[in-house]
This record gives structure tokens, C-alpha cells and sequence, in this order.
């Protein structure tokens, strides 16, 4: 890459070196035409064509071929014409402002020569900055692009079967019966009148002699008649 930008750097040296000597082939044929200003724009057409043929062939790659080889023989032919009429008005243009001897034909080639230098140079850097071009190109595009990395699945919660089981067996909670008020009162009666017959229980309690039996045989009571006495309270019973 660093090679590359040298190159440029070369080739925009290289080009100011070509506009400088088209600018004395310009200025040469400009001076030595009439003062007028058609007879100074066509001569200073052949500078400029050849400036412009230059600038093409060097910017423009050649791909082979019948066309790239008459692309070529034109610009030849347009450099010869741009160096011979500009060869003349420089002659010309010298003799004219004091140059004497082999002076004023000799200063024409230093011109047309940078030039001719020049033009093959740029053509040169030209091919060469393609080149390079094309080779960074291909590497970009055989860069293998990175790979994804799929992340790893979680792994998967495996429950135990005995687990599982005692999950399933769990058994319901066992629900427990609230005793009736009627036996609260009947237990507490009991408890304070030991010995004290089931009517007077029931009288006591509020509740009927049938309902006072029930609760005391529930209570483990061991005579639920009537006329026999209650049987003293144990102490389960007094704590409730």
C-alpha cells in the first residue's frame, strides 16, 4: 500500500513536469502568431490536443486488441503534429527575441523532449498504479470473512425421577374439623360440675340431654344416662 501512494505521489510530479512543458510549447506558439485572437487559438490548439491525448492514454488502460493499437498510432500521430508546428513557432519565437546561431533550433527539442519524456512516464505510473490496484483488490476479496461462533445451548434441567415422584405422591394436608360450640359447653359444664347428672348438664349448658350424651361419650365418658353421674374431667379436657 505504502508503494502504491508513492506511486501517486510520483505521478502527480511526473504530470506537473508534462504541464510545464506543454505551457512553453503554448506560450511559444502563442507569441509567434498573429495579434489576433484566432491566429493565437489555433496555435495553441496542437499543445493543448496533445496535453489532452496524454492525459487519456495514461488514465485509460489498454486491454489489447485492434482498437487500443489505433488508440496508440493516434496519439502518436497527434504528438508528431503538436511537435513539429511547435517545434517552428519556438524556432521562430527564439530567433525573434535574440537567439542566434544553432540556439533557436536546438531550444525546440529541450521542449518537445520533457515532453516526450513526461507523456511516456505518466503512462507508465499509470499502468503500474492499476496494477497495484487490481493486486490490493484480489487480497481484499480473498480475505476469508469471519466466522460466526454459534453460543452453546443451555443445558438442559434434568429433574429427578425420585423428586419428581415425591412431588407427585405429595399427599393433600389433612383437614381438621373445628369442634361444635355445643361440645365446648358441655365439656366446660363438665369440668366444673363433676358428678352431676346429664340433666342438669343440659340444663346448665343450654343444650338438650340427647346432645349432652353424644358430646360426653365423645369425650369417653363411661355412664351417659340420664340419672348417672358425670364422670370427673380429665386433664386433656380441662386444658381445652
Amino acid at each position: 500500500m505504502a508503494n502504491l501512494k508513492s506511486l501517486k505521489r510520483i505521478g502527480w510530479g511526473v504530470r506537473a513536469v508534462f504541464t510545464l512543458g506543454i505551457a512553453a510549447s503554448l506560450a511559444g506558439n502563442v507569441l509567434h502568431a498573429q495579434n489576433n485572437m484566432i491566429s493565437q487559438a489555433i496555435s495553441a490548439w496542437s499543445p493543448l490536443a496533445l496535453l489532452l491525448t496524454v492525459e487519456l492514454i495514461s488514465r485509460i488502460p489498454t486491454r489489447g486488441g485492434a482498437a487500443s493499437v489505433a488508440r496508440m498510432a493516434a496519439t502518436a500521430v497527434i504528438a508528431g503534429i503538436a511537435a513539429w508546428v511547435s517545434y517552428w513557432h519556438m524556432a521562430g519565437v527564439a530567433a525573434e527575441y535574440g537567439e542566434t546561431g544553432a540556439a533557436p533550433y536546438l531550444l525546440p527539442l529541450s521542449v518537445d523532449g520533457l515532453i516526450v519524456v513526461a507523456s511516456v512516464s505518466l503512462v507508465e505510473i499509470g499502468a503500474r498504479i492499476r496494477a497495484l490496484t487490481a493486486v490490493d483488490l484480489v487480497a481484499v476479496a480473498t480475505v476469508p470473512a469471519p466466522v460466526a461462533v454459534p453460543e452453546p445451548a443451555p443445558a438442559p434441567v434434568i429433574e429427578s425421577p425420585a423428586v419428581e415422584a415425591l412431588v407427585v405422591k405429595k399427599a393433600p394436608a389433612k383437614r381438621v374439623t373445628p369442634r361444635p360450640a355445643s361440645a365446648v359447653k358441655v365439656a366446660k359444664v363438665a369440668a366444673k360440675m363433676p358428678g352431676a347428672p346429664v340433666a342438669q348438664i343440659a340444663a346448665k349448658a343450654g343444650v338438650s340431654p340427647s346432645t349432652v350424651r353424644r358430646h360426653l361419650a365423645a369425650l369417653g365418658a363411661t355412664d351417659a344416662s340420664p340419672s348417672a353421674p358425670v364422670a370427673a374431667e380429665t386433664p386433656a379436657l380441662a386444658a381445652a
